[in-house]
């Protein structure tokens, strides 16, 4: 019954800026952490940044300074603008959101991915 939409992904230079958007929507109770992780060919799914329902954000080591997480509450969306941008963050990127319904308690929900490719 949940469903997280991504979109902003495409095709940048390096140095270049993208923001991504996944909204949330469905039978949705609440919304604790949402997050992003981002996959690339032959490797293992890795996180990018977590936001939780308070604000508190988490940023791997590789994004740091260069990659921002936001939330809306009330769009039940979660965005993250990614500037200086390198080919290294070239990926599929991944909506994740840990989301209650009137019928469940917190269960992961994931998006379908939005491709985001840095060329050099």
């Amino acid at each position: 019954q949940v469903q997280l939409v991504e979109s902003g992904g495409g095709l940048v230079q390096a140095g270049g800026s993208l923001r991504l958007s996944c909204a949330a929507s469905g039978s949705i109770f609440s919304i604790n952490t949402m997050g992003w992780f981002r996959q690339a060919p032959g490797k293992q799914r890795e996180l990018v940044a977590t936001i939780t329902n308070g604000g508190s954000t988490n940023y791997a080591d590789s994004v740091k300074g260069r990659f921002t997480i936001s939330r809306d509450n009330a769009k039940n969306t979660v965005y993250l603008q990614m500037n200086s941008l390198k080919p290294d963050d070239t990926a599929v990127y991944y909506c994740n959101a840990q989301v209650r319904t009137h019928f469940s308690g917190y269960i992961n929900h994931w998006g379908q991915g939005t491709q985001v490719t840095v060329s050099s």
